[in-house]
């Protein structure tokens, strides 16, 4: 039941943002002249694009901790989740898919590679930033005793530059002008 709700909740993500694709990027560079002098066009939309989903998955994150988990841990079993990291992998399936989507369509759209190549890329990529995102928390609350949610944020912060250097030189890699 779950599995198909999310493919539905994936699909129809999708469709709505292959909609507004066109709306969403005028939007955004329509704020863009301020920030012309500090960044190109495509930091600017990654950045806006980044800072949305960030904002989602910590607010998904926040309310999976504190009240669809209720800070209780998550026992699917044979395994049980302490409701930190139950959180993240739960605000991970909510921000994954609009993350690549936003990605694909919205900052990098000028990619050479097939749309399959880009998906597989971004979930490794993906992937290791979801590994260090548990490695930062596992440490940090558990060994250190720091509080979840602004764990989460600062080590989501501090994985922002790393992840677009690898979209943008790996993921969605663009074939280099030649002069």
């Amino acid at each position: 039941m779950f599995s198909s709700n999310l493919k539905c909740a994936c699909i129809l993500a999708f469709l709505k943002l292959f909609i507004l694709k066109d709306k969403i990027t005028l939007f955004i560079d329509f704020f863009y002249p301020p920030f012309k002098k500090f960044f190109s066009l495509q930091t600017f939309r990654y950045a806006v694009c980044g800072c949305s989903n960030l904002l989602l998955d910590i607010f998904v994150y926040y309310i999976s901790y504190n009240f669809i988990l209720n800070k209780q841990i998550l026992d699917i079993g044979f395994f049980a989740f302490k409701p930190h990291i139950a959180a993240l992998f739960m605000a991970f399936c909510i921000s994954f898919p609009i993350g690549f989507l936003l990605s694909k369509y919205i900052v990098f759209n000028s990619s050479y590679l097939k749309g399959r190549v880009q998906l597989l890329r971004y979930i490794a990529v993906v992937a290791i930033n979801l590994l260090l995102n548990y490695s930062f928390l596992k440490v940090m609350v558990e060994y250190l005793h720091f509080y979840p949610t602004v764990v989460r944020i600062f080590t989501t912060i501090f994985l922002v530059t790393l992840s677009y250097l690898s979209q943008k030189h790996f993921t969605f890699r663009e074939r280099k002008e030649s002069n």
